[in-house]
């Protein structure tokens, strides 16, 4: 039977004996020493047991340590659209995911810059096996996504995710992040899985409408873009392996290297956007007259089209449509120094003349941009 202390981050009161635990380990050594690069050992030693509650460990680290990462990866951080929520109200962000860790660390410090709530987050297990990755998820408010299970555990521990993520809106107060599809977007075409909507539904109650349910929970669609995606090169062999309809086996420790590349790669710019919270959009879904799965399916879009719109498209992504598409159609999107970084990115990544691995990577930058035009023309 699935507890839900086989699923929670830390409780407050344990997250000083946690971090006591964990921070011999030469991995949150390396951690601390990185965030805190002009402090000797001893003095950084009392920021980490300074730390009683999730919240002391989010903000007298974590909080540093992504500063630390855009400062050396990246040519800054914006974000839109924050400025529009309310401090102290809980929201249900549902987001386009890009890496492992970083999306959700750089969405809990735009919420803590704007003085809102941060989330408590979903993270499939498999991807904190390490005793020390998992212990660092709780210690930053994860809660497990688990995997790999049998068609009756797997309802039993929705049910159970579901519930969770339900009390901590409605009850405690607190946000929640969730991606919108089980995974990350390996091809940057971003699409909302009606499973995920229908697992968060689970734990609605017997009568009540979806929408309704939803409406309660606060939706917020974000978007998250980075101008260079770090670990593009490490998504081609799967990209590749779904283009053949092969089996794709991850290697040992991919997940593993994949979060250190996404941390310590270069992304240039990066933009984060809150759509608007939706509420009369689930009103006209629960008014259609449409089944409930046909609703399921309208919510997705509808989730889908805020997170196209508010995409921040950057010069990488312009130039790789045009290249894709052997046209000039948003030339004035980019300059020639941009387009030669992005040419040596190509090089970098791509064996010489290999049409299919090349038009597989330069979809994963120009799917954000057939969308955001897609969207707009249905709009019309």
């Amino acid at each position: 039977m699935i507890q839900i202390d086989d699923i929670r981050p830390y409780h407050d009161d344990e997250v000083n004996d946690a971090l006591q635990a964990i921070s011999r380990h030469p991995m949150i050594m390396a951690l601390l020493q990185f965030t805190f690069p002009d402090k000797p050992m001893a003095e950084i030693k009392k920021i980490v047991e300074s730390c009683h509650s999730i919240r002391d460990f989010q903000t007298r680290v974590i909080y540093k340590s992504v500063q630390m990462v855009l400062e050396r990866s990246s040519e800054g951080f914006t974000t839109s659209g924050f400025e529009k929520l309310e401090p102290g109200v809980p929201y249900l962000f549902i987001s386009n995911h890009r890496d492992i860790i970083l999306d959700t660390s750089l969405l809990n410090v735009a919420l803590y810059d704007h003085d809102l709530i941060m989330t408590a987050s979903a993270i499939g297990d498999n991807l904190v096996g390490k005793p020390f990755l998992l212990a660092l998820s709780k210690l930053n408010r994860n809660f497990l996504i688990l995997r790999n299970l049998g068609p009756r555990e797997m309802l039993q521990s929705s049910k159970l995710v579901s519930s969770y993520i339900g009390d901590l809106i409605l009850n405690r107060s607190r946000s929640v992040w969730i991606a919108q599809r089980e995974g990350r977007t390996k091809d940057g075409n971003d699409r909302t899985q009606q499973g995920v909507l229908k697992m968060i539904a689970l734990a609605k109650g017997r009568d009540e409408e979806v929408m309704d349910y939803f409406k309660k929970l606060k939706i917020v669609p974000v978007s998250i873009s980075y101008e260079f995606d770090p670990t593009d090169v490490l998504k081609m062999p799967e990209l590749m392996a779904k283009h053949y309809d092969v089996e794709y086996v991850k290697s040992n420790n991919e997940d593993f290297n994949t979060i250190l590349k996404g941390a310590t790669g270069r992304k240039r710019r990066i933009h984060m956007s809150a759509g608007d919270v939706l509420d009369a959009e689930l009103d006209v879904i629960r008014d259609s007259g449409e089944p409930v799965n046909r609703q399921f399916q309208m919510l997705a879009e509808e989730i889908d089209h805020i997170i196209h719109k508010n995409y921040k498209l950057w010069p990488s992504n312009y130039f790789a449509y045009d290249l894709l598409n052997g046209t000039k159609e948003f030339e004035a999107e980019y300059d020639e120094k941009e387009q030669r970084q992005f040419e040596r990115r190509i090089k970098r990544r791509v064996e010489d003349d290999h049409e299919i691995e090349l038009k597989n990577f330069l979809l994963m930058y120009a799917n954000p941009v057939i969308n955001k035009f897609s969207d707009e023309q249905v709009q019309k």
